[in-house]
């Protein structure tokens, strides 16, 4: 091919390539988590819950279980929270339907290990129930913390 129409040839290459502009629907602009976190303090401002937490006497019923501020700072348990990004996972919106669905396994495992597990000793019985109550435990535990955040990342005031 002659030098002159591999030119052209390339040229009418290069008209048909699609460049994407800011503007198109295409292109988003992720939202900073910083943003995220902070619509997220504001809802716990909004909905009160820290005075509801004071009033309900969860600090005192924390600080008789031996759980204080001090404590808490002393043993470093904010800087490993973040650190394992529990912080950033409750500004996350997919968290509180992984937490549903944590919850809704674990309410299932219970049952299903107390009718798979045999129960020919004590043993496996003190085990059926060990199993059965963290199960239900956790389930439940799962299944509150996924309706706070829920509840915490909607936009209703």
């Amino acid at each position: 091919m002659a030098p002159a129409m591999r030119m052209l040839s390339t040229r009418a290459m290069a008209k048909e390539v699609t460049v994407i502009g800011f503007k198109d629907k295409g292109f988003r602009t992720k939202q900073s988590s910083t943003t995220k976190r902070a619509q997220l303090l504001s809802r716990v401002e909004e909905l009160r819950l820290l005075t509801k937490a004071e009033q309900a006497g969860l600090l005192t019923l924390a600080e008789n279980f031996g759980l204080s501020l001090g404590k808490i700072e002393k043993l470093g348990l904010l800087s490993k929270a973040e650190d394992l990004g529990l912080i950033a996972a409750a500004s996350d919106p997919g968290t509180p339907g992984a937490l549903s669905a944590a919850g809704l396994a674990l309410l299932a495992l219970g049952p299903a290990a107390v009718y798979l597990l045999p129960d020919d000793s004590a043993t496996l019985v003190a085990v059926q129930v060990a199993v059965a109550a963290l199960c239900a435990g956790g389930g439940a535990a799962a299944l509150g913390a996924s309706a706070l955040l829920g509840d915490l990342q909607s936009k209703k005031a």
